[in-house]
């Protein structure tokens, strides 16, 4: 096992240790730092008792590992990243939302992630969750961004190695699949600067993979190289999209690019809090 870390959170450590290619955190040393107990291991039990379903998964969350104190090495209750996350659901704390982001940047290093990608991913979830987004959301955000993953690595083999490049044909797909340009469509939500995609509604997101994953396919069958032939793929590969949007619209009588994006969804949700 890796020797112990400390994170420093308001000035309060907490001590980290590596633990099946993951952070896991020292369950009291969390509480200590958002909360004012002089007693962690009281307070966890209370809140063991407030909280029974978080009682009842106590065993999977938390796991007991050796970490060293003044008093020598001993076992301590520690948790990943998610069950960090779980466990201070449980505690009503002005500290908790700070303590979420911090714990969003330090539970996933990127030095691990290069070692072992898949806790980018996960990097990444942990992120949206914290953000608020739903569970079924975070999923099809997660397989859209595998789905375009795929399609740059398609890309990358047919002579289309640049960002700029990047961007005219994903301009192509978008406007193939939606009539909208990605400026456009930002427009439409009210958008300035910030990631068309991480504001998408669920059937924005599916219809975008399937612009996406048609575009791959196509580029997989015909191997095309360079811009210009990839230009008229990206037409293609976006207008399977286009058709299914436009269909849909015409079974449902409803647009499928919405004005609904994140930051007015969680606006609204704060005024009714």
């Amino acid at each position: 096992m890796e020797p112990t870390k400390i994170a420093i959170f308001q000035k309060k450590e907490i001590r980290k240790i590596l633990f099946q290619n993951e952070w896991w955190f020292v369950v009291e040393d969390v509480v200590l730092a958002i909360t004012d107990t002089t007693n962690p291991k009281d307070y966890i039990n209370k809140i063991r008792l407030r909280d029974e379903e978080l009682s009842k998964g106590w065993g999977q969350i938390v796991h007991t590992l050796w970490i060293p104190t003044a008093g020598g090495r001993q076992q301590m209750n520690c948790a990943n990243t998610e069950g960090i996350f779980r466990i201070i659901q449980s505690i009503p704390s002005p500290k908790a939302e700070p303590f979420k982001r911090w714990l969003a940047k330090v539970g996933y290093e990127r030095v691990q992630e290069i070692e072992n990608p898949e806790l980018g991913q996960r990097r990444t979830r942990m992120l949206y969750k914290l953000k608020g987004y739903p569970d079924g959301w975070i999923e099809k955000r997660m397989r859209g961004i595998e789905v375009r993953g795929t399609l740059t690595n398609e890309w990358q083999k047919h002579e289309v190695k640049l960002q700029k490049e990047y961007e005219i044909l994903t301009a192509e797909i978008a406007h193939a699949t939606f009539g909208l340009t990605p400026h456009q469509h930002k427009k439409v939500k009210g958008l300035q600067r910030e990631n068309l995609r991480d504001h998408m509604n669920d059937l924005e997101l599916i219809f975008s993979m399937l612009g996406e994953a048609a575009t791959t396919e196509i580029v997989r069958t015909e191997h095309p190289l360079g811009l210009e032939k990839n230009k008229k793929v990206a037409k293609r590969g976006g207008g399977v999209a286009g058709i299914a949007r436009r269909k849909m619209e015409i079974e449902t009588g409803k647009k499928v690019v919405s004005k609904e994006n994140y930051l007015s969804l969680n606006k609204n949700k704060k005024e009714l809090n």
